[in-house]
């Protein structure tokens, strides 16, 4: 079964989807198996993080920026803006796939783990993710 979801961002950040997730899990109708996800886009990235203090994340969010500054000298793909090369940066350096086994009809996420988009831009985006439950 393949479908697409899709995710809307305001801004850099972790985007918790795991809801969404669990949801076209559940109605696939698989009970064991594995749920493959893909981010169609080159400035962000998939993740699967803490999920109960959201502090977390920030921090995971403030060391990828300074990482992955903006206004680097270096960079020449300045086109679309000073987050657009480090967004893609960060996307290379982080993943753009998920595989996360299918148990019992349901994700087998641990009890502090979330789905995240993890969003590298600046502005409001509509991301998007295909979703592949295979048994």
């Amino acid at each position: 079964m393949v479908t697409e979801l899709s995710v809307n961002t305001a801004g850099q950040g972790l985007y918790d989807f795991t809801s969404a997730l669990g949801a076209v899990v559940r109605d696939s109708g698989i009970t064991e198996g594995l749920c493959s996800i893909l981010v169609r886009h080159t400035s962000a990235s998939l993740t699967i993080q803490e999920n109960a203090d959201p502090s977390a994340r920030r921090d995971l969010e403030n060391w990828l920026n300074r990482l992955v500054p903006e206004y680097d000298s270096l960079y020449t793909h300045t086109m679309e803006g000073s987050d657009d090369m480090p967004a893609h940066i960060k996307a290379a350096l982080t993943a753009t796939t998920l595989s996360i086994p299918v148990i019992g009809g349901q994700l087998a996420l641990g009890t502090w783990q979330g789905v995240y988009l993890w969003e590298h831009r600046h502005g409001n985006n509509r991301r998007h993710v295909v979703v592949h439950i295979g048994e």
